[in-house]
């Protein structure tokens, strides 16, 4: 046999090794801000409820759309209207009523871009002031596509 334990106090140390051993890695398991696997009472924020970011300086994020201006709603993976027309200069708006995060941005240079629009929430942007059209999409969700027409 290779490893014989003769004594009681020998076989009770290992035991009691294996049990400290085997705590500490448990412990490393965990983290005090509840992002690990332990118990907390402060859950870590979901990414659904992060305020939405704006990568444009045109295009600002808020819980309810502005007054006036053309309204494009997201719900369903769908723009509605998928083909707003709207005047050069206008202020669109876009709210998300689906259940996951998306952007509203041009796909050819930088004419406009909502950036991460949380669900529930709204960017607004301002239309090129050229005239033409603007195909766009979700960069999060590329089959989701439009065109902004601006005359």
């Amino acid at each position: 046999m290779p490893f014989s334990f003769r004594t009681g106090r020998t076989r009770f140390a290992v035991a009691a090794a294996a049990i400290a051993l085997s705590s500490t890695a448990l412990a490393g398991c965990s983290d005090s801000d509840g992002g690990g696997g332990g118990d907390s009472s402060a859950p870590a924020t979901p990414p659904s409820l992060i305020p939405p970011t704006t990568s444009q300086p045109s295009a600002s994020a808020s819980s309810r759309p502005p007054a006036g201006g053309t309204t494009v709603s997201i719900k369903d993976f769908k723009f509605r209207p998928a083909d707003p027309t709207v005047a050069p200069g206008a202020t669109v708006t876009v709210t998300n009523d689906d259940t996951t995060t998306h952007t509203m941005t041009a796909t050819k240079g930088k004419a406009f871009d909502t950036g991460d629009i949380a669900p529930g929430k709204s960017a607004t942007f301002t239309a090129p002031s050229k005239a033409g059209a603007y195909p766009y999409d979700c960069t999060i969700h590329p089959f989701m596509t439009g065109t902004l027409t601006v005359k």
